[in-house]
Formats: structure tokens, sequence, C-alpha cells
């Protein structure tokens, strides 16, 4: 085995102390990853490691261990990321993050294109609404939505993201129509539990705010399954206009209390902080931005 891996094998598993972690990281399987470090403990002669039923911990001869390991994987990487420049050609792993429906929706053709511009990346895509820890989970990048809280992390704005009120028609004609935000209170609403303002819609207009309070008789934590379930009747629903921006232009929704909206959201890169950015970062970011831009053309016609 080649004695790179086993340091990133140790390294992996002392950060996120455990081996089923750190083969989620790596992408092997757990028992290789026991078996390199195992063999790189062989070959220095020393345990690394203390193994429990429960946890996994550093030994002293560990602990010791690990700032060298982390800083020949960084000079690694710095190494390949140099050679790289020199080339002008991006390579290596890139491990993405980002948000399931958006990803599902808008990502598939992007990256296609991506990686085929770019034969020599290697592109690992995980979707995942919760804020995922870069770092940690070791991601190069991640996409996120919404106001993004303070953190070190770098970020560039990659387009603006809608959030409009809907429902089917057939809904409508059944419950009525409500006409100020107020009158909401008196409808099933659609909560998306991952909203950041919790189980309270902020709307405006024409610098006008309301404030409605969602009660969360339907709460779910996936956009495309409450957007399905406005067009099935099921109430109204507060959703980004990528996800029902088709269903809006065919008719199978219709706009609701049409120009209240929320407080602009945005589609976001971000990275961990450092000198600067490996290239097969800038060259994702910079192709994403030229796909999306201001205004998306999820909002044609909208």
């Amino acid at each position: 085995m080649d004695r790179l891996d086993l340091v990133q094998a140790f390294a992996a598993v002392a950060e996120t102390g455990s081996f089923s972690a750190a083969a989620a990281r790596l992408g092997i399987a757990r028992a290789l990853v026991s078996k390199r470090v195992a063999a790189l403990e062989q070959r220095l002669g020393a345990r690394l490691l203390a193994r429990t039923t429960r946890r996994v911990g550093l030994t002293g001869e560990g602990k010791a261990f690990l700032p060298y390991a982390q800083r020949i994987l960084a000079d690694y990487r710095e190494a390949i990321d140099e050679l790289a420049r020199r080339r002008g050609e991006p390579q290596g792993r890139l491990k993405l993050a980002a948000p399931m429906s958006f990803g599902t929706r808008h990502l598939p053709a992007v990256l296609a294109s991506f990686a085929e511009r770019h034969p020599a990346l290697e592109l690992e895509l995980v979707l995942e609404d919760r804020f995922v820890d870069l770092v940690e989970d070791g991601f190069d990048l991640a996409l996120r939505i919404g106001d993004l809280p303070d953190s070190s992390l770098i970020a560039r704005h990659l387009a603006p993201i809608r959030l409009v009120l809907c429902a089917a028609p057939a809904y409508l004609e059944r419950h009525g129509t409500p006409h100020e935000p107020r009158d909401l209170r008196h409808h099933r609403c659609l909560h998306y539990g991952y909203l950041s303002t919790g189980q309270r819609w902020h709307l405006e207009r024409e610098g006008r705010r309301e404030t409605v309070a969602v009660a969360d008789r339907f709460v779910a934590n996936n956009g495309d399954f409450l957007a399905a379930a406005a067009e099935a009747g099921a109430g109204i629903v507060l959703a980004p206009t990528f996800i029902v921006g088709d269903a809006l232009r065919a008719g199978r929704l219709v706009r609701v209390l049409d120009g209240w909206e929320t407080p602009r959201f945005a589609l976001y890169a971000v990275w961990p902080p450092g000198s600067r950015p490996p290239p097969r970062v800038r060259a994702l970011v910079d192709f994403l931005v030229g796909r999306f831009g201001d205004p998306p053309y999820w909002d044609e016609g909208l």
C-alpha cells in the first residue's frame, strides 16, 4: 500500500474519532481504513490509536504523530495544486456538498459539463440539507442557501433565491384565496422544517412587512415533497422558484398573495479559509457563477 494512503487513513480516523466516519470521508470500506492504520502502526513500530468498543482515541504516540501527518498531507495537496497551477489544469478530487432539492434539480447538467471541461478532476457530490462541517467532513466546497451565519468560511454569491407563496387551483377553489398575510392563519400551510426563520414566515411588499406564525400541522424537511403536496391540493406552500418555477409556468400551481415575498435569500459557494483556494475550487466556483447569474435561468417568465 502507498505510504501516503496509510498516513491519510490515520489522520482521517484521528480527526473524525471513528473508523466509519473516516471511511465515509475517504470513500473506502471501513475494513480498509483499519487495515491501513494497522499497517502504518506496524511500519512505525508504535501504537497510534487506542481502540475500545465505544470510541477511538489517540495514544501518546498518536498525539505526537498527528501534527506531522497533517503537515505531510497538507504539503502533498499543496504540491499537487502548485503543479496544477503551473499546467493551468485543475485536477484531483473535489468534494462538494449541496442542498438536496437544488442539487437534484440544477446540478446534474452543470456538473456533467464541468467534468467534461476538466477531465483530470474527480467529482464527489453529497446532497444534504443540513449544514455540513466543511473541515471536519473533508469538503472542498459547499453550496448554501439563505443568510450565511458569521463564520471563518470564505463565501461567494452565485445567484439570488426567491421564495414565493403558491397553491394548486383546486385547493383555492375549495378553501378560498387569502388576500392579506394574516389570512394565512386560516389555511393549511405547508412548512419547510429547515427554514432559517423557524415557523414564522416573514413577508414584505413595497416596504410593508408582515410576520405570520405558521401552524406545524404539515411539516417536511424536503422542498420537492412540499411542492408536490401543494400540487396535490394539500395547502399553501412557501417555496423557492428553483423548485416551483416549472409548476407555476405550467399552471399546476398559482401565486398566492401575489407581490408578497420573503426578504431575498441567495445561493452561495463557501469554502474553508486559506491563503487562496486550490485551482479545482476556483474553477468550479467561476463555472457556477457563469451558469446561474442574476437573474438566474429558473426565474424566467416569473
